[in-house]
């Protein structure tokens, strides 16, 4: 009496758990140009949009099969990557939430689930595209607020689960590093220690600067991992202190470096990684301020001669309009009670400012080459022209760039959380041999709201009770 049923209900499950799983595992393929570093990908017909629907819909259907028979013939290994350009992945704000003790099981579960629909988007693209970099926006975790040992789980959550490497590394560092209950504790008192013997020398030495580095550990690693501070990882300036920035860099390294490839060569190219929270305050601790600065001074003075790839959070100064966040500073107010020592610090910022901004990219684009800028922090998104006045030496933003003048192009990476459709942004660069300079491009595959994943993993489970229960009964 109850076989009927289940049979309607199974069968109705098994297609839906097919039709969604093939979709979530192939969706790449549906944005093939979007979703392929540039200079590979192939570009919609000019002459789309005097097809009819049919049409469309068989040109669409053609598309999307070639590109999944494509993606299935290289890695069987019948397709050789073009290792002469640069593919870096850059994933903006996911935000890795924690649970408490009083934490709900549903949340439990949310947060749990959500770890792998990040991790669901890493791996697809990973497994597409091979980049060599991999850049991770700031705001790795959704509140710097968190102690030691929270800081801990999620940056070990964060490394198993969504970046699918091994943690085993970060345990020998909580061996090394730990409380009377055996939880992480940073050594925070030491850091700060240390800070004052760096600082007395001439130059400050934090050793900013590497060359040619494809993976901090080359031996299980075939892409270099680049993780940028968010304000939701240290704090704004008015918030960070010394236990926040020694344990960032204890386990995710430096906030501040470059990286120079090819530096002799014609196609000289560089990334740049800098600490925006830490260039203007009031701060709660001036050192860093210092620091950061010093890092500008010490990468200006090199007077690099080739292109520059600048990851940071906070993005520049921009005038409202430009994109959806407009300039925005707040202070912690005169009196505070909760903490009376933050009074009139800088509590957050949408943007630099602008004259920030124009110091910043005068020390970093002085050569007046090629060049990119990735950031972070306005989860929509967003694209901005930085044009620069000859004479002046003044920038100014603008949507499309002014043609008379240099420029850099700004990339404000949107969020691959799950309701902002799981972004992932690949960023190509190309050597033109011809010109004689780097041509840098920029697209954002989507995937699709969580809810997508979450329905695809639940009718999926669904579909294996209702087949198993047909055979039993």
């Amino acid at each position: 009496m109850l076989r009927q049923p289940l049979k309607i209900l199974a069968t109705a499950c098994t297609i839906l758990a097919l039709i969604f799983n093939v979709y979530i595992f192939t969706y790449p393929s549906l944005f093939p140009f979007q979703c392929s570093w540039r200079c590979k990908g192939s570009q919609v017909r000019a002459d789309l949009q005097d097809f009819s629907l049919a049409e469309k819909t068989l040109y669409y259907a053609k598309q999307y099969g070639l590109d999944v028979l494509s993606q299935w013939k290289r890695q069987k290994g019948e397709e050789a990557l073009d290792s002469r350009d640069i593919h870096m992945l850059a994933l903006g704000d996911p935000q890795i939430k924690g649970n408490w003790q009083n934490t709900p099981l549903i949340k439990r579960l949310d947060t749990f689930g959500n770890d792998y629909y990040l991790g669901h988007i890493f791996s697809m693209m990973r497994t597409r595209l091979n980049p060599q970099f991999v850049a991770v926006m700031g705001d790795l975790f959704s509140s710097q607020w968190i102690g030691d040992s929270e800081f801990f789980n999620r940056t070990a959550r964060l490394t198993s689960r969504v970046l699918k490497r091994n943690p085993a590394w970060l345990y020998d560092i909580r061996n090394g590093s730990k409380d009377m209950n055996g939880q992480y504790q940073v050594d925070w008192v030491s850091f700060a220690d240390d800070l004052p013997e760096h600082m007395s020398k001439t130059p400050i030495d934090f050793q900013f600067g590497y060359e040619n580095v494809y993976a901090w550990n080359p031996v299980e690693d075939d892409y270099l991992l680049i993780n940028i501070t968010g304000n939701h990882d240290v704090g704004y300036s008015g918030d960070a202190t010394f236990q926040h920035m020694a344990r960032f860099q204890e386990l995710f390294g430096k906030d501040n470096y470059w990286i120079e490839y090819d530096a002799d060569t014609e196609h000289a190219w560089r990334i740049v990684v800098l600490n925006s929270l830490l260039l203007e305050g009031p701060a709660l601790q001036d050192e860093f301020l210092d620091i950061t600065w010093e890092f500008l001074y010490q990468l200006f003075e090199r007077r690099f001669n080739g292109s520059t790839v600048l990851l940071t959070h906070v993005p520049f100064y921009k005038e409202e309009g430009i994109c959806v966040d407009g300039p925005y500073f707040s202070y912690y107010p005169e009196d505070y009670p909760r903490e009376p020592y933050k009074a009139n610090l800088l509590r957050s910022q949408n943007h630099l400012s602008q004259g920030v901004t124009k110091r910043v990219l005068n020390l970093i684009f002085d050569n007046e080459k090629p060049g990119v800028i990735l950031t972070g922090h306005d989860h929509e998104g967003c694209e901005t022209f930085y044009n620069k006045d000859p004479k002046t030496a003044e920038w100014f933003a603008s949507k499309k760039p002014q043609l008379s003048n240099y420029y850099i192009k700004e990339i404000t990476v949107k969020s691959m959380m799950g309701e902002f459709n799981g972004n992932a942004g690949l960023l190509t660069g190309h050597f033109n041999v011809l010109h004689k300079r780097w041509e840098w491009s920029f697209s954002l595959c989507p995937f699709s709201i969580q809810h997508i994943w979450w329905f695809t993993k639940v009718i999926t489970i669904l579909s294996g009770i209702f087949l198993s229960l047909l055979v039993v009964l």
